[in-house]
């Protein structure tokens, strides 16, 4: 692994870590603080599907996650992988949506510039009861 395939990994691990801890508790302002101002993000489903441009929407996204999950989720990392600007994390999820029953299987991407994060993107399919 090149020494900066080596960084991208470990800011990248860095922010899944808040990632991780936004989705379980509501609480996104660790992961908003590495996100650049320019900060993108795909996603492929509802109100924000596609492509969405600047940290704002961003906070608006993620902030729409926890109204979701309110209850909050539960990761379990399955694998990670990178290169020299990105970093890709499979995991599965568990909790509540809206009360009810859900499990699923995720791929986010992060993109890394600079020590922060510069894009995301979120490919999901289904584990389980969702809605």
């Amino acid at each position: 692994m090149t020494t900066e395939s080596a960084n991208t990994l470990a800011v990248a691990r860095q922010a899944f870590a808040h990632f991780e801890h936004g989705l379980a508790t509501g609480d996104w302002q660790a992961f908003f603080d590495m996100l650049t101002d320019d900060f993108s993000f795909w996603f492929p489903l509802g109100q924000f599907q596609g492509l969405n441009v600047g940290k704002e929407r961003a906070i608006a996204f993620f902030h729409y996650v926890s109204e979701v999950y309110s209850e909050g989720l539960t990761l379990t990392l399955d694998r990670a992988t990178s290169n020299e600007t990105t970093a890709v994390f499979e995991f599965r999820d568990e909790g509540l949506m809206r009360g009810k029953p859900y499990k699923n299987r995720v791929a986010v991407s992060f993109d890394v510039r600079d020590d922060k994060i510069c894009g995301y993107r979120e490919y999901l399919g289904s584990d389980g009861q969702s809605n």
